[in-house]
């Protein structure tokens, strides 16, 4: 971040060296034996057959696939920080079953540039191309609206965290779900049955270890070599470097 500019450069790296502190002496936060809790909610996730979205526009309105099904979907998001790289290895799994023009406008937006590194690297991002998907800048994007918006008073999937009035686009009624569901139904322009669902995730495989994996700095080449020239610099001389 300090090689590309980001922010303060003498934060970044008194950050940085606190977290290799923490690495070296991992504790983790726990609560006091004595703490008391508003709320209690346990889930038995045995009892969850099928996905579960948030209706328009609150994020505490939740309905199972079978209850919002055959629901037209005009534009879709999949990005924000709700994302990490598996999800768009897995939406570009479903987008690969698509012949022809998607039947809705889909938004794209990793939420980091490491990730749209690696996923040009694996050539997921040829795959959104082909796609139509619009591309946009890794961060934010559609999830605040500040960088590009939906049009107005049109039926949104979106895997953003919040789906308040106007916020992804004026007038706009917007679900929330997992990329997976999101990508699916960019591919039919509508919001698919639990059958149409798994007729595309069949081809995805979930558990592959490859999908899901993880992406950190230490696997990039060009991040890490950026890293050995940041610790070259003496921390004084930083803050000129940025």
């Amino acid at each position: 971040m300090i090689s590309e500019g980001y922010g303060d450069a003498r934060t970044l790296e008194r950050r940085a060296r606190a977290m290799e502190a923490w690495l070296e002496d991992p504790k983790l936060m726990e609560p006091d034996a004595d703490a008391e809790y508003h709320k209690i909610i346990e889930i038995d996730l045995n009892e969850i057959k099928e996905p579960l979205l948030a209706c328009p526009n609150d994020p505490d309105d939740v309905k199972t696939l079978s209850d919002v099904q055959g629901t037209k979907i005009d534009e879709v998001f999949i990005g924000s920080c709700m994302t990490n790289i598996g999800h768009f290895r897995a939406a570009s799994e479903v987008l690969k079953q698509v012949e022809g023009t998607l039947p809705t406008r889909l938004w794209i937006s990793p939420p980091t540039k490491m990730d749209q590194h690696q996923l040009t690297e694996e050539g997921i991002y040829s795959v959104f191309g082909v796609a139509g998907a619009r591309t946009e800048m890794p961060g934010c994007s559609l999830c605040m609206g500040n960088q590009a918006r939906v049009a107005p008073r049109s039926t949104v999937i979106s895997t953003s965290t919040r789906n308040f009035p106007n916020r992804l686009g004026d007038g706009a009624n917007v679900y929330l779900a997992s990329s997976e569901l999101a990508a699916v139904a960019s591919a039919l322009g509508k919001i698919p049955t639990m059958d149409e669902y798994m007729s595309y995730m069949g081809n995805v495989k979930t558990m592959s270890d490859h999908i899901y994996r993880y992406l950190n700095f230490n696997e990039i080449k060009s991040y890490m070599e950026a890293a050995e020239r940041q610790k070259a610099i003496p921390v004084t001389n930083i803050a000129n470097v940025a």
